[in-house]
Parts: structure tokens; sequence; C-alpha cells
């Protein structure tokens, strides 16, 4: 009970609660549960922004087992990305979301306890990823600074992420921003198919590439993204054969530091600027907790 006047100080307020709660599944039949959903999940919050390991999560919050047993449940049936997205559809039906996405991507460092998953992971009882299959990397790469996860995402203008995913460290951001922007899916508040399709995207030179800059114009989606040196000289190289060089507003350009942002307020939670869980399903989780943290209302 020492502890607990600290550990409350980021916990759900009555109002957060109120926009949480009906986005959650349903209880159970049975027996009513010992611990309070919301006392659980304040656990999970507690542990994402604290990166502490789960066993050290305060006896305020339940039995480490009981919290970490819920995180796991809802990870494995696709839970929390569902949360996510009923925040998302929210915040959109508010007219709180600026349809300008900016792409980027962030390393994370692995922690120690990041390493020694099973490589075999089918071979268990229950195979780990429950509604995702878990990468056989587990999304962790060698680099000279070590063992490293990236995170790729697309966040709006009010520097909220619309999508994630997760990757090895040594990923390219190229490769993966057509992934990233396919994750895009917010929900509309009359039904229907979600929403998919930003205005525009901005991002950096890592992301000009023919193949993405075709992929955009497939789906009539504007982009801002400046050319890479190398680009220039061969399509100048190439003579009239090259083409005209892409559009690029400059001043415009300067709102992608939007995701920078972004990246920045989900690294305030430890769990998810260093990686502390062996499988990449468990990391992908924590990053959802942290942006589920970032979508609920702060003057509430």
């Amino acid at each position: 009970m020492a502890t607990l006047a600290v550990t409350q100080r980021a916990d759900l307020t009555d109002a957060q609660w109120a926009v949480l709660g009906p986005l959650l599944p349903g209880s159970r039949l049975g027996r009513p549960p010992e611990h309070a959903k919301r006392t659980l999940i304040d656990g999970i919050r507690w542990r994402v922004r604290a990166g502490a390991p789960w066993r050290d999560v305060p006896l305020a919050y339940g039995p480490w087992q009981t919290v970490y047993g819920l995180f796991r449940r809802w990870q494995r049936n696709g839970t929390w990305r569902t949360v996510l997205a009923g925040l998302q559809g929210r915040a959109d039906a508010g007219g709180l979301i600026t349809w300008d996405v900016s792409v980027d991507s962030t390393v994370a460092r692995a922690h120690q306890h990041a390493a020694g998953a099973r490589i075999r992971g089918e071979l268990q009882a229950e195979p780990p990823g429950g509604t995702q299959a878990e990468p056989a990397d587990h999304a962790l790469g060698r680099s000279r600074g070590g063992l490293t996860t990236k995170v790729h995402l697309s966040c709006e203008q009010r520097q909220k992420p619309l999508s994630i995913v997760i990757t090895a460290g040594q990923r390219g951001d190229s490769p993966q921003s057509q992934a990233v922007l396919e994750g895009i899916a917010v929900r509309r508040p009359g039904g229907g198919r979600p929403r998919t399709r930003p205005d525009r995207v901005l991002g950096d030179k890592a992301c000009s590439s023919r193949a993405n800059r075709a992929y955009l114009r497939r789906r009539a989606t504007r982009c801002t993204i400046p050319e890479p040196a190398d680009h220039a000289s061969h399509r100048k190289n190439r003579g009239r054969a090259g083409g005209r060089p892409p559009a690029f507003d400059a001043e415009r350009y300067k709102a992608r530091h939007a995701v920078e942002c972004g990246i920045n307020r989900l690294k305030r939670n430890r769990a998810v600027a260093t990686r502390f869980d062996k499988l990449a399903v468990r990391y992908e989780a924590t990053v959802h907790i942290a942006a589920i943290n970032e979508w609920l209302p702060r003057h509430l």
C-alpha cells in the first residue's frame, strides 16, 4: 500500500473509463470476477508505462498473474487492436482526425529478457500468436547495437497513431510503407466499410521508391515525399525517358513532424522505448496499449 499513491498517478479517470468501458468485451457468465476489470487494466497500463517485469506490478492492481493473464488473453483474441480501432472511430466521428498522414519508423533496443523465445512456437500446446501469427524471427534483428525491433507507424496531424507494423530492427522503411498504409482502417460512425485512404501521405526519402509512388497513384492518394539525390541523378541520366520530377512542396513537408512527435509520445512508455517482451505479438500489444492511452481523451 505504500506505493499506491505513486501508481495511481496515471490511472484511468471516471470520464476516461466511461469512454473505454463500452469498447471492451462483455463479462463472461458465471461467478463475478474477484478483481475489477478497470483495476486490472490500470495494472497493465502501469506496466507499459513503467517497463517493469510483470511480477513487479503493484499488488494494488491485483495479483500479477491475473494482470498478465488479461493482457495475454486480449492480445491473443485481438481485443487491444479492436479497442484501438474503436477509439479511432470515435475520434473521427467527432472530426478530430486530420487525414494528412505521416509515416516513419523508430528502433527500440531489445532488453536481454526479450531474447530466448522458442524457435518453433507451433509445437506449444497453445500457439502464442492467437489471431495473428508470430513471425519466425520474433521481430528481433541484429545490428551494431545488438538486438533491435523496429516500429513502423502512421500518424495523423494530431500526433496520434493510425496503424502500427512491427518488424526486425534491420528491416528497411520502404518495403513496409504499403503495409503501414494498408493497416489504416478507421470505422465510420454510420457503419459500413472503414476509411482506409488518407487525403495525403507525407514521408521521408526512405519512402521515395517508384513502387510506393505507383501504389499511392493507384489509390488516388496525393503524397509529399522528397526525391533522393541518387534517384534524381538516375532520372536525369535517362533523359526524356526519365520523366518529370515528382512534385514536392517543402512547406507542406514541414507537417511531417507529427509522426516524429507521435513516436516521442509513444516512447514515453518505457516498455515501448525498450522491448522486454520475448514475442513480437506481445510487444505489438504493448505498443497498441500505449497508442490507446494516446487516443483516450486527456482533458477528461
